[in-house]
């Protein structure tokens, strides 16, 4: 905690600070490539649903496509527990649509089942404490939002180290778990008279 508070301390142009868990999650909104479309779309879209909000530095990187093509690839499975996926960084709609038009063997994404959202003006990145602000790209944040809007989860890694798509997808199921447990007195004493 304590190397934490120092890093956001050495970077006052961060906003990491602002953002808490169980807390809203910053408003954003943006273009968009949503089924090889520019399509506008906001937090406000996934309101009643679970989202993974991820960043990554640049398009037509290296590290970048492999995890961005795991997300969409497996994109079904947190759409059948009610959650979205959007990946952003600071490239244009323009630069997404050329890295999604050009084939995955050739260092491309191919067809996308998730949106890349635009973040040109680092607004968003901004918002979310993930840019490195002397390059004018985004670390690797990633945040579950909870279907009311509130931040449950904040990771941000390093530029050269992925997500895992297996551990977003378990702790978006923990959450989900979590927020169905209703305390009860007596189910409880049951429970651990039992242990005993």
């Amino acid at each position: 905690l304590r190397w934490f508070a120092q890093i956001v301390h050495r970077n006052p142009d961060s906003n990491m600070a602002e953002l808490r868990l169980t807390k809203p999650a910053p408003e954003f909104k943006g273009q968009a490539v949503v089924d090889g479309e520019f399509k506008d779309i906001s937090l406000a879209n996934y309101k009643g649903k679970y989202l993974v909000l991820f960043f990554y530095p640049l398009d037509f990187t290296f590290v970048c496509p492999t995890e961005i093509i795991a997300f969409s690839d497996r994109v079904e499975e947190f759409r059948a527990i009610n959650c979205e996926v959007v990946a952003c960084s600071t490239d244009s709609v323009f630069s997404h649509l050329a890295w999604i038009n050009t084939p995955r063997k050739q260092g491309g994404l191919g067809n996308m089942k998730i949106p890349l959202l635009a973040d040109k003006t680092m607004e968003i990145s901004r918002a979310y404490g993930v840019l490195k602000e002397d390059d004018g790209i985004s670390f690797r944040g990633l945040f579950i939002i909870d279907d009311k809007g509130n931040l449950r989860q904040i990771t941000m890694n390093d530029l050269p180290v992925g997500r895992s798509v297996d551990e977003t997808l378990r702790l978006v199921q923990a959450f989900q778990f979590t927020d169905t447990i209703r305390p009860n007195v007596k189910d409880s004493q049951k429970y651990f008279q039992k242990q005993k």
